[in-house]
């Protein structure tokens, strides 16, 4: 960063993180015990941080000193980073495990796309930018998912698969067991790249929402080792603009609209139309009142809209009141019909969008089928040899004599 001070660095990185957590100055300035000014000061360097202030501050925003003191070292090593963000991995050996597993998996990934020369150029585009106030949030995460639609050809049509569209971008992606609370967390790490997982334990409907919820993460918030979501930050600006953008992204505007057309739904109660009179070589105006009450969006269309989407009944709902498809005493009766929504949505069969039962079922499989395809390819370019062929096997709990049959056919000439 050229000569730029140590002090003024800091300053940076604290006002940026700040703003990510959607705190103000004064906010900060409370919780340290200090005036406001001295606050500004420090993120623009013109004053000391004590050790204990930055510990603080490091608390507040849940990072450690080092991210704040050392942002341009060598990483700290990922485990002791995610202990720190996931605390509650510390009294359950179980899910501890399972996170371990799935980092390694990661890890062996990383390091195949190394041996390919795929390694390290990343195509997904980094849209960082600062956030003030919840306008600010929604405004951004709405339009930066209509711009990803652009980029990644997606029209306005469903998206049938969320976790292998982020798996496309180089994406890391897996569900695994999360700590209650956890609905899933994005990874930046040198590594490993950039990884999303989500939690094992909820329904289909709800860990698509959650694949791109932390898809928004890393696409805004790279700046951060680990980045998660939970019940207890769903306030701050950056969880916010996460939500808007899933939301866009699950289900476009025009999409909606489109949508609710072909629903005979969603139009005005009064349309003119302008009809050209050749013999008086004038236009004559007219005016289409649909049938009272036709234009009403009822729970079936609801239930139709989260079918079409695939999202859940009250992630429909929100959504067309977000759009002013629907106002907010609309908005309260279709919430308090969900049961009769869901009741319909059973009816057809549709279970994925539904988040009830003994057991959620199996995730998907976007991370083996990653790993399985790197490891064929470096088999066959020879950078693996057979007996590391099978231990990526058994690492991702395949039968490996069938992956070394499968790998050992590509090589045919």
């Amino acid at each position: 960063m050229g000569k730029m001070s140590d002090a003024v660095q800091l300053g940076l990185r604290l006002r940026a993180t700040r703003e990510r957590r959607g705190l103000s100055q004064q906010a900060v300035a409370d919780a340290l015990g200090l005036p406001r000014t001295a606050v500004t000061n420090m993120e623009s360097g013109n004053r000391a941080v004590s050790t204990l202030e930055l510990t603080k501050l490091a608390a507040l925003y849940g990072q450690s000193t080092a991210f704040f003191l050392s942002p341009n070292e060598e990483a700290e090593d990922l485990s002791i980073v995610l202990h720190r963000a996931l605390p509650e991995m510390a009294g359950s050996p179980e899910i501890d495990q399972e996170v371990r597993h799935i980092l390694d998996l990661y890890r062996e990934g990383a390091g195949l796309r190394g041996l390919l020369g795929q390694a390290i150029e990343l195509t997904v585009p980094n849209y960082a930018a600062r956030l003030s106030s919840v306008g600010d949030a929604i405004r951004q995460g709405e339009a930066v998912a209509k711009e990803e639609r652009r980029r990644l050809g997606l029209g306005i049509a469903p998206i049938v698969n969320m976790a292998e569209t982020i798996s496309e971008q180089g994406i890391w992606t897996a569900a695994t067991d999360l700590p209650d609370g956890l609905s899933g967390l994005f990874v930046n790490h040198p590594s490993i790249g950039l990884a999303i997982l989500v939690n094992v334990q909820h329904w289909p409907v709800r860990r698509r929402f959650s694949y791109a919820h932390e898809y928004a993460h890393a696409l805004f918030d790279r700046e951060e080792t680990v980045t998660t979501t939970r019940r207890e930050n769903a306030t701050e600006l950056v969880e916010k603009r996460a939500n808007a953008f899933a939301a866009a992204f699950l289900m476009p505007a025009e999409g909606m609209l489109d949508e609710l057309r072909q629903l005979d739904k969603g139009q005005p109660s009064r349309l003119a139309q302008i009809i050209f009179d050749v013999a008086g070589n004038k236009g004559i105006e007219a005016e289409i009142r649909p049938r009272p009450g036709s234009q009403a969006i009822t729970y079936q269309d609801v239930a139709s809209l989260a079918r079409h989407f695939g999202v859940s009944y009250e992630a429909a709902v929100w959504r067309l009141k977000s759009l002013n498809h629907i106002s907010a005493a609309e908005t309260a009766t279709l919430i308090d019909q969900k049961e009769m929504g869901k009741r319909y949505i059973r009816l057809f069969g549709f279970f994925d969008l539904l988040d009830e039962g003994e057991a959620p079922p199996p995730p998907e499989q976007e991370l083996r089928s990653q790993l399985m395809r790197l490891a064929i390819e470096a088999y066959r370019q020879d950078e693996i040899s057979r007996g590391r062929l099978l231990e990526l096997a058994r690492k991702l709990d395949v039968d490996g004599a069938e992956l070394l049959e499968l790998a050992d056919a590509t090589r045919t000439d």
